[in-house]
């Protein structure tokens, strides 16, 4: 069984970086974990980006691909969390749900010593494709090729795609991937 990973609102704004996360998840590489109120403050996001109807669309589209990535339960959890307030919610949502990561471009807000005790690593998107990329790099070069080969409005060459990942927070990875291609 793959391990779960929690990925913070801010892990799935962008919709490249959110396509390869999820594409790696749908390839078993790992479990992905969200919470309601991350959907929730993804639609609101989303809503003010791309509208209402297409936020709604894309997390339809999540929760029906990943039915059982969402973490019930973990309320009664938030108050005791030492991370930043308004993480909270994530840090109970990936204790409750057993996630041994948190994904998010955040990590000033989820100090080791609030996670620590939980067996819970908060790591930025880079490094966690970084990651996938050395335990799955067949896996991982496949789905960036896919994902781009899927787009087509406009069409995107691989590179192209890599570029999108660069300019979506992740650079390192993108330079290996530009490296190992």
């Amino acid at each position: 069984m793959s391990f779960p990973a929690f990925l913070d609102t801010c892990a799935v704004y962008g919709a490249a970086l959110t396509d390869l996360l999820l594409e790696l998840a749908e390839q078993g590489v790992y479990r992905p974990l969200w919470s309601a109120n991350v959907l929730e403050e993804l639609q609101d996001n989303l809503t003010d980006r791309i509208g209402g109807d297409r936020a709604k669309l894309r997390i339809d589209a999540m929760r029906f691909a990943f039915p059982d990535a969402e973490v019930l339960g973990y309320e009664s959890l938030i108050a005791q969390m030492t991370v930043d307030p308004k993480d909270g919610h994530v840090a109970a949502a990936a204790v409750r749900g057993g996630a041994s990561t948190i994904v998010t471009f955040n990590l000033k807000d989820f100090p080791s010593e609030a996670l620590t005790p939980y067996d819970v690593k908060a790591v930025h998107p880079d490094e966690f494709l970084l990651d996938q990329l050395d335990l799955y790099e067949e896996i991982t070069i496949g789905a960036v090729k896919w994902i781009a080969a899927g787009y087509e409005s406009p069409p995107m060459s691989t590179e192209e795609y890599i570029e999108n990942l660069r300019r979506n927070g992740v650079p390192q990875f993108a330079d290996r991937l530009l490296a190992t291609l």
